[in-house]
């Protein structure tokens, strides 16, 4: 069946890095467009970020742009999302999505599916 598995989350200062990793399984990768949303404590999902099935196109949310960097590695099942100049409000629980149907991309979260725990970040001094 299909699995997702986040990491690389932790604790990390304001204007410090981390970088996300969801290693997927279960399903044909290269033919999935993927995404990461995340949810902030008391708050909903917010998307944050795509990639096309083949990594050609790549969308942000406005409050990540230019921070965020949504890579993928087929050969390795594995989507990245590297986060520079982290700020106090990107502390959320952050889960990566593999799209409804294969050889679609969308910025729309609601046709993506989050199936993992999801990995904690936390921004703070």
């Amino acid at each position: 069946q299909v699995q997702l598995v986040e990491s690389g989350g932790g604790l990390a200062q304001p204007g410090g890095s981390l970088r996300l990793s969801c290693a997927a399984s279960g399903f044909t990768f290269g033919s999935f467009a993927m995404s990461w949303v995340r949810q902030a404590p008391g708050k909903g999902l917010e998307w944050i970020s795509g990639i096309s099935y083949g990594g050609l196109s790549t969308n942000y949310a406005d409050a990540v742009k230019g921070r965020f960097i949504i890579s993928r590695d087929n050969a390795r099942s594995t989507v990245y999302l590297q986060m520079n100049n982290l700020k106090p409000e990107d502390t959320a629980v952050y889960y990566c999505g593999k799209s409804l149907r294969s050889g679609m991309y969308s910025t729309d979260f609601s046709q993506y599916k989050y199936s993992g725990q999801g990995t904690q970040v936390s921004v703070s001094s």
